[in-house]
This record gives C-alpha cells, sequence and structure tokens, in this order.
C-alpha cells in the first residue's frame, strides 16, 4: 500500500511539474508577443492582437530634445515597409518617421497634435504614434529586441 502511494505521489508530482512547466512556456510567449521590438532607425513596435502600435524610442527623443510637432499619417494610410510615415520636430532638428512594418494605419495619437511633448514624457508608453495592421508577421523577425536594440545603441556610440 505505501509502495502504491508513493508511486502515486510521484505521478502527481510530475504531472504537476509539467503543468507548471507549460504554463510556464504559456506565460513566456504570451509576453514575447508583447515585447517591444526596434529599429536602427529607432522606432520600436509593440503588438496589440492582429495589429502593432508603432512609436520613437526613448533614445530617439532624447537626441531629438524638446518635441514641438508631430506629423503622422491619416487613418486608412498604407504602409510598406521602411516608408517615410511622418516627421517629427524639435527645437534642435528635424527626424523623419519610417514604417517598421507593412500594413495600413487603423489609428493615430490624436493627443500628439496639441500635446507633442508626450513623446518627450513618454516616447514608448503614452507618445505612441500609430497603430497599424501587420500584413506581414514575418516582418516582425527583421526586428531587434530590447537587448540587441541595448547593444546596437553601445555599438554606434
Amino acid at each position: 500500500m505505501l509502495r502504491a502511494f508513493t508511486a502515486l505521489r510521484t505521478v502527481a508530482r510530475a504531472s504537476a511539474t509539467v503543468r507548471v512547466a507549460s504554463q510556464t512556456r504559456s506565460i513566456s510567449l504570451a509576453a514575447r508577443m508583447h515585447e517591444k521590438l526596434y529599429t536602427e532607425s529607432h522606432e520600436w513596435v509593440e503588438q496589440k492582437g492582429d495589429n502593432v502600435v508603432v512609436g520613437i524610442t526613448e533614445f530617439a527623443q532624447e537626441q531629438l530634445g524638446d518635441i514641438v510637432y508631430v506629423g503622422v499619417p491619416e487613418e486608412g494610410a498604407e504602409l510598406g515597409i521602411e516608408e517615410e510615415f511622418g516627421t517629427v520636430e524639435s527645437v534642435k532638428a528635424a527626424s523623419d518617421l519610417l514604417s517598421p512594418v507593412t500594413g495600413t494605419v487603423v489609428a493615430v495619437n490624436e493627443e500628439l497634435g496639441s500635446t507633442p511633448q508626450l513623446i518627450n514624457e513618454s516616447a514608448e508608453g503614452d507618445g505612441w504614434m500609430i497603430e497599424m495592421t501587420l500584413d506581414n508577421p514575418s516582418e516582425l523577425e527583421g526586428l531587434m529586441s530590447a537587448e540587441a536594440y541595448q547593444t546596437f545603441l553601445k555599438d554606434n556610440e
């Protein structure tokens, strides 16, 4: 009887371990879906369901300084990968924005029209610029993880 109980307990532990491992893996995969990805031109992309949200990086806004104007496309605009989709102007310079993926703009951050400094305050949060469809999900594979982007920045100082 004791052997049978020990064997059952061992099977139960193994089963629980498998369940925990698969749950951890599911959480890990889900977390990666919402991980920001980065371009060499300093835009970020974050997947949001079937769409992606796009903005400029913290590094880019620091380099630009106080942002005074943001120009973004209208909803419905179709963009190709690396196609110019807008402009950010600061007291120091102006910079073109390049689309990190191919898709159609489905939303724009209207607040940037009256408060462009949102980008200075929260470049990778409230300062997002556009949301667009993701026509070719494989294009995400060509973007950098946060760690790879940090390495890219250090290598290009």
